[in-house]
């Protein structure tokens, strides 16, 4: 009723002029799609030319992360085309409204291209706000990209039920009401995808993982840095430059290891033993002790343990004296001391996390002396360089204490044995 007014209130207008048209005719027809075509075209040029280009000469000034991402994926552009879209789909109607028809074939193409439009608006938006987020570093503590791609799928989700409705001229809440009957169907065929959306959704929200981390999933044979995290899988580049590509749900239900804690502490652990050769183990002589004395972070605790032994020496009956109730300093307990001395005064141990230097359970292989400290570098070259320099002094300061690491026999040894024996 509206467009048969408007229609009628134009002819008349044209016919004021000098044109005499029929409201019902060709001839005005044509006019009205011209004109509805010009329009269009106008609208196109206006937000195209000018306030688009206006818009991201101001973005580009103001904030030139957004401007970028926004070009990327043209979303003003896709924008500036909807307008004109839009202007379309009240005119034509409009323009061919006597033509029930042709007016409403018309008029249900261009809601079906304007909700096309919308949708590719909405995506190129979101891509958009995922770039600024990955720009920004929201992603390292929030993995955007899985709530991107779950609002993508409830929107194409929504798309396509509005474009359903939009061919069968029916209200969207009965098509909405009629998937009850296929929701069993649909969890049954696409059973692992669904795992995974849920997982997906778990791990976003549980912030278990987030891009860039180092995380080590033996089952899966992954261990390395995550590179991309969706709603079904997660992609981790390994070590070796090879791909893992990990279902989510697997991350949920099974174990792994995420690293990130380690790398966000600004140390890495250092848990390695040396084993000491139980027969080198024995009492320091009172000249050994004092040649020790010339090691200077060893000096203060040779001291202080000499007067804790003296003390306590200085206590016993004269009796006790030349036996085993005195207390004496061992060779083993003076190399413990200097590696815990030499860890505390080593620039590349971090000094405000624990360091320890103990004795494990002797073993076959003798007693382990494990040393547990954190190197201050998270980097792993520079942690295994720090490592190996420390264990390359430990092992090579040994003799100096009288200690032996202990090592399993070899052909050569029994080789060089043998040949002695003959001799």
């Amino acid at each position: 009723m509206l467009e048969h007014h408007i229609r009628n209130y134009i002819s008349h207008k044209l016919t004021t002029v000098g044109i005499n048209s029929d409201p019902y005719g060709i001839e005005l027809t044509s006019v009205f799609l011209v004109a509805s075509l010009a329009t269009a075209g106008i609208s196109y040029l206006i937000v195209h030319h000018l306030i688009v280009r206006s818009v991201k000469n101001v973005l580009q000034k103001t904030n030139k992360p957004l401007s970028e991402s926004l070009a990327k994926y043209d979303l003003l552009g896709k924008i500036s085309l909807l307008v004109p879209i839009m202007i379309l789909d009240v005119l034509v109607p409009i323009s061919v409204g006597h033509y029930s028809l042709l007016a409403n074939i018309l008029d249900r193409l261009l809601s079906i291209l304007i909700l096309f439009m919308i949708v590719w608006v909405i995506f190129a938006l979101l891509d958009a706000l995922n770039d600024i987020a990955t720009f920004k570093g929201i992603t390292r503590k929030m993995p955007i990209k899985s709530f991107v791609q779950l609002i993508k799928l409830f929107t194409f989700f929504v798309g396509v039920v509005i474009f359903i409705s939009i061919l069968a001229n029916e209200s969207p809440l009965i098509f909405l009401s009629g998937l009850g009957v296929a929701t069993g169907f649909v969890m049954l065929v696409f059973k692992d995808t669904i795992l995974g959306f849920v997982a997906g959704i778990q791990l976003s929200a549980n912030r278990m993982i987030s891009l860039n981390d180092w995380i080590q999933m033996s089952a899966y044979g992954a261990n390395g840095t995550v590179e991309e995290i969706s709603l079904t899988t997660v992609k981790v580049r390994n070590f070796d430059n090879t791909v893992s590509m990990l279902p989510a749900y697997a991350l949920v239900q099974n174990a792994f290891i995420n690293w990130q804690g380690m790398s966000d502490s600004g140390g890495r652990r250092i848990e390695r033993s040396v084993n000491i050769d139980v027969t080198s183990i024995r009492f320091m002589s009172d000249d050994e002790i004092e040649s020790m004395k010339k090691i200077r972070i060893l000096r203060q605790y040779i001291y202080e343990k000499m007067r804790e032994i003296s003390d306590y020496n200085d206590e016993l009956d004269a009796e006790d004296h030349g036996t085993g109730n005195l207390r004496q300093m061992t060779n083993l307990g003076l190399f413990r001391a200097y590696v815990n001395a030499y860890l505390r005064s080593n620039k590349d141990i971090h000094q405000y996390m624990l360091i320890m230097v103990r004795q494990l359970q002797p073993t076959p292989e003798g007693i382990p002396l494990q040393v547990y400290a954190f190197c201050n570098s998270v980097d792993w070259a520079v942690y295994e360089g720090v490592q190996a320099d420390l264990f390359d002094h430990i092992y090579s300061i040994m003799p100096m204490f009288g200690l032996r690491p202990y090592q399993a026999i070899t052909s050569n040894d029994a080789a060089s044995i043998g040949i002695r024996q003959i001799t």
